[in-house]
């Protein structure tokens, strides 16, 4: 690949992934940050590297292939910043999320030292490069990471993610980006269970698509599709290739089909990238990489760049054992799209249903003769009056009322339950945790105890023979009484004597 050379994008082969050679120094390594693309620059904030949260803004040039960084100046009057963003410096965060409005980029959520209660919402202005804090109103959710973010118009949905003390989400918040209003969204039918580190993506600017993701126990490979007109949830299955559980992962839609890089279970990386046909619910395998390959990684990024007349992705970043900082681009093939699919919703489905079953059973007539004789001949006949038929409708109607408040009432039970469950597990494995190292404890205290029981056993041994030592020590006194009287005895004796010495004398 030519490092001059503009159109490098058209050397590559179509949907296969290839490492760019980047110009002059690459930014830190780092993962969960936030990167998209806006005109022919990919931007990339913070993330976090070795447990510690960074704040510096990245910029790779996608005509020239080279680095460069932007230093932020902070607003005058921003005096609503409590996390560091009055030192000049925009505030170091990680799990945040990042879209593009009004050629300003909004960074959303995230976790930073000193995080608030609440979501917060800052501004980079790419022109003046002064950044600052998105003032909300409303209905503002509880501060999280782990979310995702996706815009609808002049609108951002918001779903899920992980609180500051480590509670699971699976609620749903719209910020009005016109008002600066948070809404919370109450929606029906059976939500995803509560989690983080998944991906969203919008279709037919109608439908919210959320795959995957992770609970602290459990790594999900499931689809969930709100409806946002009506707002309630499904779970349609997806057709074609088993898709892995996966967390970490990062999406992109391009044309109605929906590119899903990275990911991982906290044992080993996702190696396929996949595509979703989100017209078809159809998934199929891109292309893989080998283990430890930096797509395989956890916390990547992706964002979609048209250059010329060709739709290229972009990753960077990631974990899967090593932080990484490479760049790799992917050229999309051209593939059919299809026009957007209406997903129905289970309860617009049953509906649709009873009208087709009240439809066939009023209208009779609509059927030819030679399929009349053939009915008749395969059911009891019966009283099809319009009235009978009318209140056999109605009655309908009443029951599939009530069955559907029970589903309800007991998928939400099964719901409340999961998570009941989820919770237990998890304290479980942190209880067990607690358990093996106390045991551990347990095991040095018996240690510790084994070796002071065994010299008690030698001090009382010694404590036993005092006595007798007692009897050595009184003997050995009497003894040296009775030497020292013999000896004061010889003395009186030599001195009446008067010694050898006079005996010799005389």
């Amino acid at each position: 690949m030519v490092m001059d050379n503009q159109s490098w994008y058209l050397d590559l082969n179509h949907e296969q992934w290839a490492a760019l050679p980047v110009d002059g120094q690459r930014p830190p390594a780092r993962y969960k940050h936030a990167a998209t693309v806006l005109g022919e620059k990919l931007y990339v904030m913070g993330g976090s590297r070795n447990g510690r949260y960074l704040s510096d803004i990245q910029v790779f040039d996608l005509k020239n292939l080279m680095w460069s960084s932007i230093k932020l100046n902070v607003e005058a009057n921003d005096d609503k910043s409590t996390d560091g963003a009055k030192l000049g410096a925009f505030p170091a965060t990680s799990g945040h999320s990042m879209i593009v409005w009004n050629g300003k980029l909004l960074l959303l959520a995230g976790l930073t030292k000193e995080s608030g209660d609440t979501v917060a919402v800052r501004f980079i202005d790419l022109e003046s490069y002064t950044c600052g804090v998105v003032e909300t109103f409303g209905n503002i959710p509880v501060a999280r990471s782990g979310q995702s973010v996706t815009q609808f118009g002049s609108k951002i949905i918001m779903f899920g993610g992980e609180d500051r003390h480590r509670h699971l989400l699976n609620d749903v918040h719209v910020l009005d980006l016109e008002t600066k209003t948070w809404s919370a969204v109450e929606t029906t039918q059976t939500p995803p269970s509560p989690r983080f580190d998944h991906a969203a993506a919008l279709h037919a600017d109608r439908y919210l698509f959320i795959f995957g993701g992770c609970s602290h126990s459990v790594f999900y490979n499931d689809l969930h599709v709100l409806d946002l007109e009506t707002m309630e949830w499904s779970k349609p299955q997806l057709q074609g290739d088993v898709v892995a559980p996966r967390a970490g992962h990062a999406g992109v839609a391009v044309d109605g089909n929906w590119y899903i890089v990275g990911g991982g279970d906290n044992k080993s990386g996702a190696l396929e990238t996949i595509v979703i046909n989100m017209s078809k619910l159809a998934v199929s395998v891109v292309t893989s990489v080998k283990g430890r390959d930096p797509l395989a990684s956890e916390g990547i990024s992706i964002a979609s760049a048209s250059l010329g007349s060709e739709s290229v992705l972009i990753t960077y970043g990631g974990y899967n054992g090593k932080y990484h900082n490479e760049v790799f681009a992917l050229r999309v093939k051209p593939r059919d799209y299809l026009q957007p699919k209406i997903l129905q919703s289970p309860a617009a489905a049953a509906a649709a249903a009873s009208v087709t079953t009240a439809y066939a059973l009023a209208k009779p007539e609509l059927l030819n003769f030679s399929e009349k004789e053939d009915l008749n001949s395969k059911i009891i006949p019966v009283d099809t009056s319009q009235k009978d038929i009318s209140a056999e409708i109605n009655s309908l109607k009443e029951e599939k009322k009530a069955l559907e408040l029970s589903l309800a009432e007991i998928t939400a039970d099964n719901s409340a339950i999961k998570t009941k469950i989820e919770e237990i597990n998890g304290n479980h494995a942190e209880l067990s945790k607690e358990l093996q190292s106390v045991q551990g404890q347990l095991v040095q205290e018996r240690s510790r105890c084994a070796n002071l029981e065994a010299q008690i056993a030698e001090l009382q041994k010694v404590l036993e023979s005092l006595p007798s030592l007692e009897e050595e020590v009184q003997a050995l006194r009497m003894e040296k009484s009775a030497l020292e009287s013999d000896m004061e005895h010889a003395e009186v004796q030599k001195q009446r004597s008067g010694g050898i010495w006079k005996w010799v004398a005389g």
